[in-house]
């Protein structure tokens, strides 16, 4: 099948974030045809799941009108590494396509992971749960840091913006660039990300997974892992799935599932009362001596019933 040329903006153009400038824009830009078997993927990619229903319909649309931009790549020795385009990319393999239109730039290795990750972080389907770890990869690469550090200044800035430590965060160059990072891509602010959707990747790993794969979203696997009972948690997240539950409707099954408060609150009574009674030494009270014994008869009878 022929596949149709088209000329695109150079990906920096088209980048919202000003410092990833990734190439000189007198390079060249006119898309080429190269074998589809030249063309290999990256040791780490961004994305890892596509929508079953989405990839097909770009499937259709290849098999029609073949490819209508060019996959973004690099060359490493006699290949081109897969920067940007790998829905496209498997949509031709499936397809059958025997070449693809390409657009070459000469991108270091950091460079070419940085673009991957603000290419795939632009996209409006984007699983939450790869966003973000996405978000988390470009602060590191940003930062010159790892992830758990990046997420620990996150928390820190969190806690300063509380108003919980000192000042000693905001205003340097590390919270000006996490700033910078999120005002570019326009997704959300560093602190929605960091309440909203940093603690997704503390979730259980059976609703991680659930999550990860697209089979539900976010704020319903939030819900569930509300539960405290591993068996309880898969039912509902099973059922969620199946059966398309609303958020309204697994808050109630949540709350159906969930130890009865007024429980809580007779323990809680109970012990505050044997407390308070030890504090006052009410049994050293003449006065209240008889009542103390009937209280502690009827307290030991209902005991007593219970075993």
């Amino acid at each position: 099948m022929t596949t149709r040329r088209t000329t695109q903006k150079p990906p920096a153009s088209r980048s919202k974030l000003k410092n990833v400038a990734l190439f000189q824009e007198d390079e060249q830009a006119t898309p080429l045809t190269v074998p589809v078997e030249k063309i290999v993927l990256p040791a780490s990619q961004p994305r890892r799941y596509f929508d079953p229903q989405a990839m097909q319909s770009l499937v259709e649309s290849v098999k029609r009108d073949g490819i209508l931009q060019p996959l973004l790549v690099r060359p490493v020795k006699d290949q081109y590494e897969l920067v940007a385009g790998e829905r496209r990319y498997r949509a031709a393999q499936e397809v059958g396509l025997t070449e693809v239109p390409i657009t070459i730039r000469q991108m270091s290795d950091e460079q070419a992971v940085q673009y991957a990750l603000v290419e795939n972080l632009q996209r409006e389907d984007l699983n939450p749960i790869e966003a973000t770890e996405g978000i988390l990869q470009l602060l590191s690469l940003q930062l010159g840091g790892d992830t758990a550090a990046v997420t620990a200044l996150l928390y820190r800035m969190e806690n300063e913006a509380k108003g919980k430590i000192t000042r000693n965060v905001s205003g340097n160059s590390e919270a000006e660039t996490v700033e910078k990072v999120f005002a570019d891509l326009g997704r959300m602010n560093w602190l929605s990300f960091v309440r909203t959707r940093l603690p997704l990747l503390k979730l259980p790993d059976d609703i991680l997974g659930a999550l990860r794969a697209g089979r539900i979203e976010y704020t319903k696997a939030k819900e569930i892992a509300k539960l405290e009972s591993l068996e309880d948690r898969r039912e509902l997240l099973e059922n969620a799935i199946e059966f398309s539950l609303s958020l309204s409707q697994i808050k109630e099954e949540v709350k159906k599932k969930q130890p009865k408060a007024e429980t809580t609150t007779l323990q809680s009574r109970l012990e505050t009362a044997y407390k308070q009674a030890k504090k006052a030494k009410v049994w050293d009270n003449p006065q209240k001596q008889e009542k103390l014994k009937s209280l502690l008869a009827e307290l030991e009878a209902l005991v007593a019933s219970s075993e």
